[in-house]
């Protein structure tokens, strides 16, 4: 039985782990006719960011519905955002991450989520946030890398049944583990989720974990827009 399609939204996404593919994308928004993104600038600098949004206001692009934030993102970037492209949702990572959030985004906290990354929300991230963003593919790596018995898979568990689920993040597992390096913080990592997919069967792993979806679900891949629009197709098939 499939969920109602008219209350779920998944979007494609500007995302930018691999060095200056984001302009392409930048560029792909019009081309492909598109009128609302999520935006992960994750791994861009101030002043990189900054060029970022001066390109966005030169496309047709109209709304944001999600954004990412990085961990030195200030509030009158939220402030730019939320007004200039109506972003409704944001999500951070946890206090215990590699990259916790350094600023008090108070005047936000009813629109930001935590995101289950490869440290799990502590206590004191639910309390200070709206609730759960939820990377399915973050889960299922954990649940393969240590089974479902694991502590972290098991803490999971427990939060989806007790916090709010406002947003969701999908990306590529594979089938075999992945060596992936942090260019920000140096550090290796090895799991079976990746910002990068090779095959649309990479994410049937989804099909798990239908009964957590949140309105709105974001495509974090490092594939360019024209690709990411393969996946969104493909997703509203196996799961929506």
């Amino acid at each position: 039985m499939k969920n109602n399609m008219a209350n779920k939204k998944i979007l494609l996404s500007l995302t930018t782990i691999t060095p200056g593919e984001w302009k392409n994308k930048v560029k792909e928004i019009d081309e492909l006719g598109l009128k609302e993104i999520a935006l992960f600038p994750t791994s861009l600098d101030i002043g990189q960011r900054q060029e970022l949004y001066s390109l966005l206001e030169k496309t047709n692009l109209q709304s944001i519905p999600h954004v990412h934030l990085r961990s030195d993102m200030e509030i009158n970037e939220l402030d730019y955002l939320s007004k200039k492209f109506g972003t409704e949702i944001y999500n951070v990572h946890s206090e215990l991450s590699s990259h916790p959030p350094l600023f008090d985004y108070a005047d936000f906290i009813k629109k930001i989520y935590v995101e289950n990354t490869e440290e799990i929300p502590t206590a004191n991230d639910m309390k200070k946030y709206a609730g759960l963003c939820l990377d399915f593919s973050h889960w299922e790596s954990i649940r393969l890398v240590n089974g479902e018995v694991g502590s972290e898979n098991i803490e999971i568990k427990k939060l989806v049944k007790k916090y709010k689920i406002g947003i969701n993040h999908i990306s590529a597992v594979k089938s075999e583990k992945v060596h992936y390096h942090d260019r920000l913080t140096r550090e290796d990592y090895f799991g079976y989720d990746f910002h990068w997919l090779d095959d649309l069967r990479e994410l049937d792993y989804v099909k798990k974990y239908k009964n957590y979806l949140a309105d709105i679900i974001s495509i974090e891949l490092e594939n360019p827009l024209k690709r990411q629009l393969e996946v969104k197709k493909y997703l509203e098939e196996i799961i929506l």
